[in-house]
């Protein structure tokens, strides 16, 4: 018996032992031998990493207002296994087909979704359809969602329909189609595809950062030294030199000559001339850039930048400016048009058998190839011909900061292709080099490189870098940009015999030039690309267009198609700017007879959104200038009902303080710029007479004081300075009655 009980203690004793044994094992095998393994898998479990995402920079036109934004997208979930479980699979499917738009079969698929073992899925997104939606959509997503759920609390389930509506972010362009070729876009991952986005997209989508930590088993963050915080880097904001209110006029002309001609393409690029800064460009078919996947493929094509095509005669340009620059060009000379022989082929007019004998002058006013032939094959030469022409930029990029820039090419090997290229054929160029090479004409002879930032700021540091003009070369010289644009100007204003006739814009000196090239092999003269280019003010250019049209559907000229697109796009903007204009006699008597006839009743807008403000006032054709950085119309100026003229900017106040930035009332009345200064409570001092010419801004004890030095329209435009003191003068003397005073 005792020896029964000693073995069975034995026994115990050793399975005791030998569990002990097996479990120290066990503990050195997890601690020792697997010990990184196990490490790792409890890391997993309690370490935990956030992606702070960085927000995209926002891109706005030179006054500052946006033209791409980030901003709140919403992503409809589903829940098949919940839906199903409260049995309102039809009810989510009409729903949801009723609300996004999207076919019934693909969302009872989703709805019904199983994993490998069978059971319902917990997550699903309802893509495309539902996916970073827009804030209507959402809300009526959410209405769905409460009409089910009172059905479930009437049924008396629990309260879960199984449909999620997650906030997320997305790439928004709050005016739609507008400078959408220059903008380009992202697509709905984030990824830059076109455009300024794609040029700039490392400077502008920025650097994501990470936030580690430390959680209990419920994810609930812990104490712990071992966290770790990178902040994320937002994307720097670009201020584009693009003035929405410039491209809002190129769209609108340009959407009535598409519809009227139907070409297949259409391009307008405006810059200010002295500096290159694009102030407006697009094309036509255009895209929206929140909706890009319902457009095709041609639709994304910026022609203004990404094609070539033969100029025809806008090209006599670089002829012109070359053979004046050299003395070559008498506008007296005369020579016989119709015809000529030269580089083993005959060269023909527009007009059969030409005008008879008539004067370079008039040559280039009627556009004329001989004119052009003799200028460039047989007194310029090969040689010279070929060296303008680099010298004005058609052998390079321009380097605009837009992707995708073309380069043209010249056949200048043949002398039966040399013959043709002084008007314009046998070479291919791109619309920005003759934008650049017109403006090179228009500015005193230097060739600038075109650019479409103004300027850029880092978000996390507050640095603002500005882009300064940059000139490649010197041309032409002063004087011969003058001379260049004297003729150019008569193409414009002789109404008889000028080809660019109706680009003239009444009380403004117009140069500029018509085109017609036909496309192909000349066979098919229906066929062509039809264009005008041109700039103004000629004495003082402030605005530099070109506009081209691609196989309207009718044989028509660059001086009917294009030309009037030019001329209302300039005129609206020289208007906007408040540019005076060169008032004769006939103008004055004019503008007695009309002064009257002309008045309009100021609309009442205090209280409206700027947006809305915006759209009614371009609508109505009326110029304006927003003041301030508010959302709303605090004040206005002309007040609501006054008489106003046509031809008269509103100042729409958005703020009440007195910190804001002084509008550029260079061209105003007196009236008008001491009511606008007024409505911002600064002072005033005034010299001379007429209208404003310069202003200046200085503080003295504290207040803003801006000095108006007036003079009579005639004298602003031609520049002509009176014996009056200058703005600065004022100031000098201003400085040291203030110092002799202390």
């Amino acid at each position: 018996m005792i020896k029964k009980i000693k073995l069975r203690t034995l026994l115990i004793g050793g399975v005791i032992t030998l569990f002990f044994a097996l479990l120290i094992g066990r503990i050195f095998w997890l601690q020792v031998i697997d010990n990184d393994f196990w490490a790792e898998q409890a890391s997993k479990k309690w370490n935990r990493q956030e992606t702070l995402t960085a927000s995209r920079g926002t891109i706005t036109d030179r006054d500052g207002d946006i033209l791409a934004m980030d901003a709140p997208a919403y992503t409809v979930t589903i829940n098949p296994k919940v839906i199903h479980a409260n049995g309102l699979e039809d009810d989510i499917v009409d729903g949801l087909n009723q609300v996004l738009g999207k076919n019934k079969e693909a969302l009872r698929k989703l709805v019904t979704a199983k994993n490998d073992d069978g059971e319902y899925h917990t997550y699903r997104e309802i893509r495309n359809e539902g996916w970073k939606m827009d804030e209507e959509k959402r809300n009526k997503v959410e209405e769905l969602k409460k009409k089910l759920e009172q059905k479930l609390r009437t049924s008396g389930q629990v309260v879960d329909t199984g449909i999620t509506v997650v906030t997320e972010k997305k790439r928004f362009y709050p005016r739609d189609t507008m400078a959408a070729h220059v903008l380009g876009y992202t697509d709905r991952q984030g990824n830059a595809v076109a455009g300024f986005e794609k040029y700039f997209d490392d400077e502008l989508k920025g650097i994501d950062g990470f936030a580690k930590y430390q959680s209990d088993k419920k994810g609930v963050k812990v104490p712990s030294a071992d966290e770790v915080y990178q902040p994320a880097k937002n994307g720097k904001n670009f201020k584009l030199t693009i003035d929405d209110t410039i491209q809002y006029y190129i769209e609108d002309a340009m959407r009535e000559a598409y519809q009227q001609y139907n070409p297949v393409s259409m391009t307008v690029i405006a810059a200010d001339p002295n500096t290159m800064e694009i102030l407006g460009m697009a094309n036509m078919p255009n895209f929206d850039p929140n909706t890009y996947w319902e457009y095709n493929l041609e639709s994304f094509r910026n022609h203004a930048i990404s094609s070539t095509y033969e100029p025809g005669s806008t090209f006599k340009i670089v002829t012109l400016a070359s053979a004046i620059q050299e003395n070559l060009f008498n506008p007296n000379a005369e020579y016989l048009s119709g015809s000529i022989r030269a580089g083993g082929r005959t060269h023909y007019d527009i007009k059969a058998g030409g005008w008879g004998q008539i004067s370079y002058l008039e040559g280039v006013k009627r556009s004329s190839n001989v004119a052009f032939v003799k200028l460039g094959y047989e007194m310029l030469g090969k040689e010279r011909l070929k060296n303008y022409i680099n010298a004005f930029g058609f052998s390079e990029r321009t380097n605009i900061d837009l992707p995708n820039e073309a380069l043209g090419r010249m056949n200048m090997e043949r002398d039966i292709d040399i013959s043709t290229v002084p008007y314009g054929y046998a070479v291919s160029v791109t619309p920005i080099q003759q934008l650049a090479a017109i403006s090179a004409v228009a500015n005193g002879g230097k060739l600038l490189e075109p650019h479409i930032v103004k300027e850029f700021e880092d978000p996390n540091t507050g640095e603002k870098t500005k882009i300064e003009p940059e000139v490649v070369r010197q041309v032409i010289s002063a004087e011969t940009s003058r001379k260049t644009g004297e003729y150019l100007e008569q193409v414009v204003a002789d109404q008889e015999k000028g080809t660019g006739h109706n680009a003239y814009i009444e009380g403004y000196r117009v140069a500029g030039k018509t085109g017609t090239a036909v496309k192909g092999d000349y066979s098919d003269r229906s066929k062509a690309v039809v264009s005008f280019i041109g700039y103004a003010p000629v004495d003082n250019p402030k605005i530099a267009v070109l506009v081209i049209i691609d196989e309207p559907n009718q044989k028509i000229g660059g001086g009917a198609a294009a030309a009037p697109v030019f001329q209302k796009i300039v005129s609206q903007t020289l208007k906007y700017w408040g540019v005076p204009k060169t008032e004769t006699q006939a103008d004055k008597d004019d503008k007695v007879k009309t002064e009257t006839a002309d008045l309009l009743k100021t609309p009442d807008l205090a209280g409206m959104k700027v947006s809305e403000v915006k759209a009614k006032l371009l609508a109505e054709g009326l110029t304006f200038e927003t003041l301030g950085k508010g959302s709303t119309v605090k004040k206005q100026y002309p007040p609501a009902g006054a008489s106003m003229a046509a031809s008269q900017k509103i100042y729409l106040l958005t703020e009440e303080n007195t910190s804001m930035k002084i509008p550029d009332l260079k061209g105003e009345s007196l009236r008008d710029a001491m009511e606008v200064l007024t409505l911002m409570k600064v002072r005033v001092n005034v010299k001379g007479e007429g209208y404003v010419a310069e202003q200046k801004e200085i503080t003295e004890k504290g207040q803003r004081v801006v000095y108006l030095t007036l003079k009579s329209a005639a004298d602003t435009v031609k520049g002509v300075d009176d014996s009056t003191e200058s703005v600065d003068q004022q100031e000098d003397v201003k400085q040291e009655e203030t110092a002799q005073g202390e």
